[in-house]
């Protein structure tokens, strides 16, 4: 008979004892259970002693984890949470150095525990850690050249211990003072650091300006760009992932007003940022997902910053607007402003107007009227006296070009201008915020400092090309510009590292090369469209919408690992749910990391029985997803997010790693639920599955003996010396 699922059969370590096994009753009280194991010790006053897990983590065991014992597990008993608390608080001011040190160590590794980090934060413990950076290691740096490495570790420890304490969520960042800010600041401002230090100390920067926009302010007064770029330029990839994590806090908590300013870094005439990002995007080191995630996030917040001028109409009566209009005449036409006396008002209109034609504007006559749509605003003549100041031979070249052409197949370079400035923005996605977990980062638009506008003259060129392989006329306009998008988008899906790739890459896209590549594509999706076909079409659906059922439920029951959305990505925690195999139970529970492998029923200690859900809830509809915050409120974090409601009002809440298991999940839920499954990962598989079975059923197979029986199983070889071993 088996033992009852409230009993677990456990091992529990003590330093001074052999270690016992022991049957634990999930019913008792915890007290309980400890007073009990110290008994079989003989050892008194139990409310000083508490339970941990025996590995690297160390986590005691509360009444609210108790549930994560599973059979097997290896206990050890230890000094209380508080206990544990109250010594290392002694012991880190102790005068010895070497005492000190061994302190802080140990207090850096328990303040990971939540249940530890209460107690000592009772105990003013974050406070002491803090007088400590402020002031108490001045005693020690007396004796840096003497005692350098044990003054970097009594450093980086307390520094960790801080860091681990805070991540926690108990204390807030507002309670900080300014000299304790200017301590940390300084660390980063050192041109020789620790590395412990200084990666610990980026770390809490972020935390500051990410937590409080008070501490936005006090932070960005002792941090400059400047201070940072030494960092990038590194080989450590750790300290450049947290550097451009730092500037990437600051450009999202920054006001409104000095977002609209363009930073010196990324000047007309400065390297000094994208430089060194440009060497840790060309180094050795594989970049790996923190520092690819890093690199998106700045790639949009920098292409943010175009959203005030994508925004911002053309005043039609602003003198130095119209001089940027002027500006592009000038230089097209290789013409001098005339004098306002120089001939009649009628004949400069009657020039003007001929020039802004040629130009390639709507409105001939007050071309200023042309950027008053939004978006793209302002920033499509930007773009335009950007190339014709820094592309000037082909910007003359192409109005030329056109505007000399009688056969109503020119390309007009203002209107076109202005609408691939439009199509850009919505490519890049200019005004969105970043999302939390996507990596999908352009190596190119790291490699110049006006990337979007090389961009630009790039397509510009692009399209005047495509055009003319078009023979396009203006009723054709939409088309080239779907065109052009195309070849856009396949030429950015190959990430090539450099502008000069990206336009190569463009070389091989040619009007006829996507004519080729939408046949091709036409031909792999032949739709039939007559009636007995559709009906065939109609008769297979039910068995391919089953066996996409079955497929989704077994995707369920191998389960997914989730992550937990937290204010610092880079400690992740991660929770694993899956469905049983008798589709009855969803099991799921906390995970130290993210699994490796199939993560075994047993150690999922949570269960939520099927016959109890209610509802699947998705996207904004999510309790989770209407708590405040900036970055879960972006769009994509919205699209992978959904709740399973049970009960009367409580939730178990999802945030999908990608659209793929999103689809998965929604789709097998709902199928649990008897619900049809709607996803757009249905829709795909429905189409391919269905387009596979209709061309199997529809083979030519006249004159074909199809037997009714399978072929016979063919006897084994006499032996198996043409078989080769691989070991």
């Amino acid at each position: 008979m088996p033992p009852p699922s409230d009993i677990v059969k456990v091992a529990i370590e003590w330093p001074k004892a052999f270690p016992k096994l022991m049957e634990i009753d999930q019913k008792k009280p915890l007290s309980a259970i400890i007073k009990e194991v110290c008994e079989g010790w003989s050892l008194g006053n139990p409310e000083n002693f508490a339970l941990q897990i025996a590995d690297a983590t160390n986590f005691y065991i509360t009444e609210k984890n108790r549930n994560h014992i599973k059979n097997g597990s290896i206990l050890r008993l230890t000094t209380s949470p508080y206990q544990t608390a109250v010594q290392l608080h002694e012991r880190i001011q102790s005068s010895s150095m070497d005492a000190k040190l061994e302190a802080l160590k140990d207090l850096a590794n328990a303040s990971r525990d939540i249940t530890f980090a209460q107690e000592f934060i009772n105990l003013d413990g974050i406070s002491l850690l803090t007088q400590m950076v402020e002031s108490g290691t001045e005693r020690y740096q007396k004796l840096q050249k003497i005692m350098k490495p044990c003054f970097g570790d009594l450093l980086s420890f307390t520094l960790t211990a801080f860091v681990e304490l805070m991540d926690h969520g108990i204390v807030s960042w507002d309670t900080f003072s300014v000299a304790f800010i200017k301590k940390i600041a300084s660390y980063v401002n050192k041109s020789a650091m620790d590395t412990a230090v200084l990666q610990r100390s980026l770390a809490i920067l972020e935390s500051m300006v990410l937590n409080s926009q008070d501490l936005y302010y006090k932070v960005a007064q002792e941090i400059t760009i400047g201070q940072l770029i030494p960092h990038l330029q590194g080989t450590d990839q750790d300290i450049q992932t947290y550097t451009i994590a730092v500037i990437n806090a600051l450009f999202l908590k920054a006001p409104e007003e000095k977002r609209q300013v363009r930073p010196h870094f990324l000047s007309e005439n400065s390297m000094t940022y994208l430089s060194p990002t440009h060497n840790v995007i060309r180094g050795t080191t594989p970049i790996n997902d923190e520092m690819a995630h890093q690199l998106y996030v700045l790639q949009v917040l920098t292409f943010n910053l175009l959203e005030d001028r994508m925004m911002t109409k053309m005043d039609p009566q602003d003198q130095a607007q119209r001089d940027i209009i002027f500006e592009l005449r000038r230089i097209a036409f290789d013409v001098e402003c005339e004098p306002n006396n120089s001939g009649s008002i009628e004949k400069r209109k009657s020039m003007y107007t001929r020039d802004y034609k040629k130009l390639g504007f709507i409105n001939h006559v007050n071309p200023a009227v042309d950027f008053t749509q939004i978006p793209p605003g302002m920033l499509a003549l930007d773009n335009m006296l950007y190339f014709a100041r820094h592309h000037q031979d082909a910007y003359i070249r192409i109005v030329l070009e056109n505007s000399s052409r009688e056969d109503k197949h020119e390309c007009p370079f203002g209107r076109s201008s202005i609408e691939l400035t439009k199509m850009l923005c919505e490519i890049l996605k200019v005004g969105e915020l970043p999302s939390e977990n996507c990596h999908d980062f352009h190596p190119m638009f790291f490699t110049h400092d006006r990337s979007f506008e090389e961009f630009f003259c790039i397509c510009i060129q692009l399209l005047n090309k495509t055009w003319k392989e078009m023979r396009a006329t203006s009723e054709d306009f939409n088309k080239v510009m779907q065109v052009v998008r195309e070849q856009i988008m396949r030429a950015l899906t190959l990430k090539p590292n450099s502008l000069d790739q990206f336009k190569s890459r463009l070389q091989n896209l040619s009007y006829t090369e996507i004519l080729k590549i939408r046949q091709s594509e036409r031909m792999n999706q032949e739709d039939f469209q007559s009636r007995p076909i559709l009906e065939l079409r109609e008769k297979i659906q039910p068995e391919i919408m089953e066996l996409i059922k079955q497929q989704r439920l077994n995707r369920l029951c191998e389960g997914t690992c989730f992550r937990k959305i937290s204010s610092r990505r880079r400690q992740d925690k991660f929770w694993y749910c899956r469905l049983s195999p008798n589709h009855k139970v969803l099991h799921y529970g906390d995970l130290e990391e993210s699994p490796q492998g199939e993560v075994p029923h047993d150690s999922l200690q949570d269960k939520l029985p099927v016959a109890d859900i209610k509802a699947v809830i998705t996207g904004k509809d999510c309790p989770h997803m209407k708590e405040k915050g900036a970055l879960k409120q972006n769009k994509e974090v919205l699209e992978l997010a959904f709740s399973v409601l049970y009960e009367s009002d409580e939730y178990l809440n999802f945030i999908a790693p990608d659209k793929h298991e999103y689809c998965v999940w929604t789709d097998g839920l709902n199928a649990l639920l008897g619900k049809e499954m709607t996803s757009d990962y249905t829709k795909s598989d429905m189409d391919t599955l269905l387009s596979m079975e209709m061309k199997l059923r529809l083979l030519d197979l006249e004159n074909i003996q199809i037997p009714e029986a399978p072929p016979p199983i063919p006897k084994e070889p006499s032996n198996y010396d043409f078989v080769y071993d691989c070991n």
